[in-house]
């Protein structure tokens, strides 16, 4: 599956944010969707994930109460909505999918190294 981000910019602390994936190829509603984001001179973190029918979500301490992963299998999109945002949230955002066939609904990764496809990054930069 190959992945495409984009709805990241420039926007002042406590405002509001939706981060767009869209996936092309096959079976985008067998795989687990996760975002991660990378902030300059920082490693690459988890943000969120959710299952391939989106029953399941799981977010990282840092963005809990604050954002929310969706998915529409029939559109093949993953979203991160991001609200009251700070700076402390300004990164490159990542999408990325795992192949959850053997595994079901009950599968999200919050590790790196277990997703297979990422998306190119997009930046999203808040000012205080």
């Amino acid at each position: 599956v190959q992945l495409q981000a984009s709805g990241g910019g420039l926007v002042q602390a406590g405002d509001s944010l939706r981060l767009s994936c869209v996936g092309s190829g096959r079976s985008f509603s067998t795989y687990a969707m996760g975002w991660f984001r990378q902030a300059p001179g920082k490693e690459r973190d988890f943000v969120a994930a959710v299952s391939w029918s989106g029953a399941i979500e799981h977010y990282a301490a840092s963005v809990k109460g604050r954002f929310t992963i969706s998915r529409d299998n029939a559109k093949s999109t993953v979203y991160l909505q991001m609200n009251s945002l700070t700076r402390e949230d300004t990164a490159v955002y990542y999408c990325a999918a795992v192949d959850a066939t053997y595994y079901g609904d009950t599968y999200v990764s919050l590790t790196i190294d277990e997703y297979d496809y990422w998306g190119q990054g997009t930046q999203v930069t808040v000012s205080s």
